[in-house]
């Protein structure tokens, strides 16, 4: 198999492997957040989260909605610590008004994905619903095995060289 086909079919199993995905936000002034929230995901490779308007993270989305988002192998799995297989997305957040039926669906998924603990959060007034749309993104496999995602293609990977 091709380096490339090998990557890509890497690429289609990565993201199922996680339940969760590392975010990081920024706030009005520019100060950096790192955070996870349980996610899932649409067949156009949007990321849902559900979170706590409490939450820094929250605060930060609600005031800028550019958000990175990272997937990243488990290292007590991976061969070699610098090079662990990982999926980054630049991505634009967008608050999923409450009760709506987009709402509706998004958390009919996340009860589907992680039972009852939905339940009680569909009940709490301050979770909220944003919707992680990519811009682009990078799957790295190992050293010298990087691959750009473009938003015109978030299925597609294209290796990235030295020019």
């Amino acid at each position: 198999m091709h380096n490339l086909e090998k990557a890509q079919a890497e690429y289609e199993n990565f993201i199922h492997q996680f339940q969760s995905v590392i975010i990081s936000t920024v706030n009005t002034q520019g100060v950096p957040n790192a955070s996870y929230a349980p996610f899932v995901m649409d067949e156009s490779k949007n990321i849902y989260i559900y979170v706590s308007e409490l939450s820094t993270h929250t605060q930060n989305l609600s005031a800028n909605p550019r958000v990175s988002v990272m997937l990243i192998e488990d290292e007590g799995k991976t061969e070699q610590i610098f090079a662990r297989c990982r999926l980054t997305f630049d991505c634009m957040a967008t608050l999923i008004e409450r009760q709506t039926d987009a709402w509706q669906e998004i958390v009919y998924q996340f009860q589907a994905r992680f039972g009852e603990i939905i339940d009680i959060l569909r009940d709490l007034a301050d979770f909220r619903i944003f919707q992680l749309t990519p811009q682009q993104g990078r799957f790295v496999t190992g050293f010298g095995a990087a691959y750009s995602i473009s938003n015109e293609n978030l299925s597609q990977l294209k290796h990235i060289t030295r020019t």
